[in-house]
C-alpha cells in the first residue's frame, strides 16, 4: 500500500494529456513514467513528519508519559532502599541504593519504549485511522524507523527525568564510570523494546492483548533480570535461565556504566561482548518486524 502511494496513480484524462504534451524539445518527457516511484531513496520529509507526530502525541500527555513513570519508579527506589538497604548493605562494592538505581532507570526506559511503540498502530486499528499511517508515501522501513525513533526518544526522556529525581534523592548517588555503556545499553534496550512493542501493536486487535503482553512478558522479564539482585545469588538452573534473558544484559550493562561493575562477568570485555550481542539481536528483531510490516499481516486484511 505504501509502495502504491509512492507512485503516480492519477488516472485523470487531463493529466494524461499534460503528460503527453509535456515534452522537451529533445522529445524527452518532463514527467516520470506511469508506475515509476516518485520518491527515490529515503523520504526524509515524510519520515521526519511521522517522527514529530509520534513525539507530539506522547508530549501532549507528558504528565502521564514522562513524569508519571519517573515518580512511580523513584517510589520503587525508596521502598527497596528502606526495606533492603539497611545496615550499610553493599552489592558489587557499592551501597544497595546505588546498585539498584541504574537498573530502575533503564527498566523504566525500556518499559516506556514498549508502551509507546505498542500503542501507535493498535490505536489506529481500533479507532479506524490506521489508513493515515499506511497511505502516506512511506516505505515499511521508514514507518518502522519513525515509530521506533519516537519510542526511543520517550525512553530517554523518562530516563533523564528519573536520573534527575535520583540525583535529588539523598539516599542514592549516580556515578559515571563508563558513559559509553550508559548510552549504548540505554539505546539497545530502548530499541529492543520499541521493536517488540511495534510487533505487538501489529499483532494485537484490542488493548487487552497489549496489556496481556505487558503483564505476562515484559514486566516479568524486566523484574527477573537482576534489577534488585545479582544473579550469582540464584541457584545453577535459575542463573542459566537468567543469562538467556536479554533484559539481563541491558540492565547489567547499563549498571556497569554507573558503578563500573557488572554481574555479566569480570572486567569490561564481557560487557562489550554483551553490547555486541544486543546489536545483533536487535538487527534480527528489526528484520522480523520489517518482514511482518511488508506482508501487511493484520494491517491490510
Amino acid at each position: 500500500m505504501a509502495d502504491q502511494a509512492r507512485t503516480s496513480m492519477n488516472s485523470d484524462p487531463d493529466t494524461d494529456e499534460v503528460a503527453l504534451v509535456g515534452k522537451t524539445t529533445g522529445g524527452e518527457s518532463r514527467f516520470r513514467p506511469r508506475g515509476e516511484p516518485i520518491f527515490t531513496g529515503i523520504n526524509r520529509i515524510g519520515l521526519l513528519s511521522l517522527y514529530i507526530k509520534e513525539v507530539r502525541r506522547f508530549l501532549k500527555v507528558q504528565t502521564q508519559t514522562i513524569w508519571g513513570p519517573a515518580v512511580s519508579t523513584i517510589l520503587f527506589l525508596i521502598i527497596f532502599d528502606v526495606a533492603l538497604g539497611r545496615g550499610d548493605r553493599t552489592v558489587l562494592g557499592v551501597p544497595f541504593a546505588d546498585f539498584i538505581a541504574p537498573g530502575l532507570i533503564v527498566m523504566a526506559m525500556i518499559q516506556n519504549a514498549f508502551a509507546n511503540a505498542s500503542f501507535s498502530l493498535l490505536a489506529g486499528k481500533i479507532q479506524g485511522t490506521i489508513i493515515d499511517l499506511l497511505m502516506p508515501p512511506l516505505s515499511e522501513g521508514e514507518l518502522m524507523a519513525g515509530i521506533v525513533g519516537a519510542a526511543i526518544t520517550r525512553a530517554f526522556m523518562v530516563g533523564g527525568a528519573l536520573a534527575l529525581a535520583i540525583v535529588l534523592y539523598p539516599g542514592a548517588t549516580l556515578h559515571l564510570a563508563a558513559p559509553w555503556a550508559i548510552l549504548w545499553f540505554g539505546l539497545m534496550g530502548s530499541a529492543m523494546l520499541s521493536l517488540f512493542g511495534l510487533l505487538t501493536s501489529i499483532w494485537a486487535e484490542k488493548f487487552d492483548h497489549n496489556a496481556a503482553v505487558t503483564t505476562l512478558i515484559v514486566a516479568p522479564l524486566a523484574l527477573l533480570s537482576g534489577t534488585f539482585y545479582t544473579i550469582d545469588n540464584l541457584s545453577g538452573p535459575f542463573e542459566a535461565v537468567s543469562r538467556l534473558n536479554p533484559f539481563f544484559y541491558v540492565i547489567s550493562g547499563f549498571r556497569y556504566g554507573f558503578i563500573g561493575q557488572s554481574d555479566i562477568g569480570p572486567g569490561a570485555e564481557p560487557v562489550v561482548w554483551a553490547g555486541a550481542g544486543l546489536l545483533v539481536f536487535n538487527a534480527l528483531l528489526a528484520l522480523i518486524v520489517y518482514k511482518v510490516l511488508k506482508s501487511g499481516w493484520k494491517l491490510k486484511d
